[in-house]
């Protein structure tokens, strides 16, 4: 290894460092900080991200990219995929003023106390004027990269490498007309019972309940910990410490179940990667679309089928006799399937989801585009879900301000929760194809097989090559609606008799 390649190393390791010191303040701010904590972490976060977006732009690591790109020939070796990323993303941060850095870490975390508790009071005008802000430094962010396409690529491009606007809105395009298709014959048909997922249950219960799931699934606690947050999320310092949080919901107690499955399946995916790429920029998950994929796929594409219900069930009924008395086992994979409108993104049924995101993404490019200003977003919200999904919010904690996303300055993201879906249905039909016996392996709990294909296929690959190449490899074509349909059709006409 070259002297140039070990220095190169030695400067994106410390950028590591504190760009996972920021992740561990963003996690304590969300699992531990008090309130009045915020003003001085959004103070520590502007000072380590400066840090390192300065360390990270220097002349030497410049220098140092351009030297390696002609030294390192073999192009499927990591050592070229770490510069090709390394000067991806160097390329990236050199348009970005460190001065925009920080303060963009102050204005978020300023948003994020204040969504908190604009949610809390159920109250949009709370949050207004710092979501303003943030929608002024994105649009910001966006003029320092040249003019694309669409403006809306810049964003999008941060969160799943080379995808363009054009590309997802043709997606969606196709998609949508056939989910809603599939939405009216669902509701013509007989709806399914689940008021007893709606009972009360204990807490802890359940909590524990979600632990031993993932526990099976393969999540190693040794690297992992659970704790209670506003919000879902996976987050990680490490390949040896990747994190999880979780809520419980009194009106949807069992969900707390689904957001377990959710978040271990980012951190199994996060825990799989190539121990050498710690500390580099390929360690992590390639983008937000294939991690998605993992996180869904745990959820739903395992955790809602009925072979893993036959295995599970028998044990939560034990657990909740009262709550359960009389449900069986195909009654329960019935209702955890339930197909109908609802408010919540993060607790809708498979086959609504993906509306939930295309309306994000229609706003987003709006605010983007200065088509929607930020003061008119209730309204425009509780509209667009009238006519996604034919339900209107009565308030704002569950209609605009339910998602976490805006107030931490993540625009560009939404899109990649519904391409994860479609990316989770492409790997599990070439799982299926290769895992002859899956559904007999999950009736008896065993998922070693499973995340072991996962780990060989996907993990261990982390960002060494890019979501499209990773997917195309894989399966044998890029990201494409087809296979999800196929597995929303057949599901949904077995649970409904369509």
């Amino acid at each position: 290894m070259s002297e140039k390649l070990d220095r190169l190393k030695e400067i994106l390791g410390e950028v590591s460092d504190l760009q996972h010191a920021e992740s561990v303040l963003d996690w304590d701010q969300n699992v531990n900080m008090p309130p009045g904590g915020s003003e001085a972490r959004g103070q520590q976060l502007a000072t380590l991200g400066k840090i390192a977006h300065e360390k990270s732009t220097s002349d030497e690591v410049g220098n140092l990219l351009e030297d390696l790109k002609s030294e390192i020939t073999d192009s499927d070796s990591d050592d070229a995929a770490l510069i090709r990323i390394a000067a991806r993303d160097f390329e990236k941060a050199m348009r970005v003023p460190a001065k925009f850095v920080a303060e963009q870490a102050i204005v978020t975390s300023k948003a994020f106390e204040t969504w908190i508790e604009a949610k809390g009071k159920s109250d949009f005008t709370i949050f207004r004027p710092h979501l303003e802000k943030v929608v002024e430094l994105v649009r910001e962010y966006i003029s320092f990269f040249p003019p694309a396409n669409h403006p809306y690529d810049t964003l999008l491009d941060d969160y799943e490498p080379g995808m363009k606007t054009a590309e997802v809105q043709t997606i969606f395009d196709n998609l949508r007309p056939k989910q809603v298709e599939l939405i009216k014959a669902i509701n013509s048909a007989k709806q399914v019972k689940d008021d007893f997922l709606h009972k009360k249950y204990s807490e802890k219960k359940v909590w524990d309940f979600g632990e031993a799931i993932i526990t099976k699934f393969g999540y190693e606690w040794s690297r992992g910990r659970q704790d209670k947050a506003p919000h879902p999320f996976q987050t990680t310092f490490s390949v040896n410490d990747t994190r999880i949080t979780n809520r419980y919901e009194v009106d949807n107690p069992l969900s707390t179940l689904y957001s377990a499955m959710h978040e271990a399946g980012h951190a199994m995916y996060e825990q799989g990667s190539n121990p050498a790429y710690e500390r580099t920029p390929l360690a992590g998950g390639t983008s937000l679309a294939v991690h998605e994929s993992q996180s869904r796929m745990w959820e739903n594409l395992v955790g809602r089928s009925l072979p893993f219900c036959e295995h599970f069930f028998p044990e939560l009924k034990k657990t909740f006799p009262s709550q359960l008395n009389g449900v069986s086992v195909k009654s329960f994979y019935k209702a955890i399937n339930k197909v109908e409108s609802s408010l919540i993104r993060v607790n809708s049924d498979e086959a609504t989801y993906n509306l939930h995101v295309m309306l994000r993404l229609e706003l987003e490019i709006g605010m983007v585009e200065g088509k929607f200003a930020v003061k008119d977003l209730p309204e425009i919200w509780n509209a667009k879900m009238n006519d996604y999904l034919g339900i209107v919010p009565p308030n704002d904690a569950q209609g605009v301000l339910q998602d976490v996303h805006w107030a931490s300055g993540l625009m560009g993201y939404f899109s990649t929760y519904a391409l994860g879906n479609l990316v989770s249905a492409q790997l599990w039909e070439k799982i299926n194809e290769d895992i002859k016996d899956l559904d007999d392996q999950i009736r008896k709990g065993k998922f070693d097989t499973l995340l072991g294909w996962l780990r060989e296929k996907v993990h261990i690959h982390a960002r060494k090559y890019d979501p499209q190449e990773l997917v195309q490899r894989v399966t044998g074509s890029k990201i494409d609606a087809a296979a999800y349909v196929r597995y929303l059709t057949k599901k949904y006409s077995d649970i409904y008799g369509l």
